[in-house]
């Protein structure tokens, strides 16, 4: 059974960091792609990065030289290294994955989602 399980959310001043881990069960991350997203309150749901399975990372413009995304294959897990945070990052963050390789078609395996909150 596939299961995805988000944390490293929290609280955190504008310009600070936090690192958000997605621990994989049920399959092996290193063969897939893995995706990060958020929502804000009353607001769709949007694409903040992925990495392939081939280690290709893709990043929403928003998000560009501030967010990194990375995998340990060891701990089975994906991690979104967040940096120079805004309170426009305010959100929930998921994790999900195609059940594919490449950063691309249906998401249909999701996380439950960690909360970030970026306020002074």
């Amino acid at each position: 059974q596939v299961q995805l399980v988000e944390s490293g959310g929290g609280l955190v001043q504008p310009g600070g960091s936090l690192k958000l881990s997605c621990v994989a069960s049920g399959f092996t991350v290193a063969y897939y792609a893995i995706g990060w997203f958020r929502q804000a309150p009353g607001k769709e749901r949007e694409g903040v990065s992925c990495i392939s399975s081939s280690d290709d990372p893709y990043y929403a413009d928003s998000v560009e030289g501030r967010f990194t995304i990375s995998r340990d294959n060891a701990q089975n897990t994906v991690y979104l290294q967040m940096n120079d945070l805004k309170p426009e990052d305010t959100a929930v963050y998921f994790c999900a994955t195609p059940e594919g390789s490449m950063c691309a078609g249906d998401f249909g395996s999701w996380g439950q989602g960690t909360q970030v909150t970026v306020s002074s």
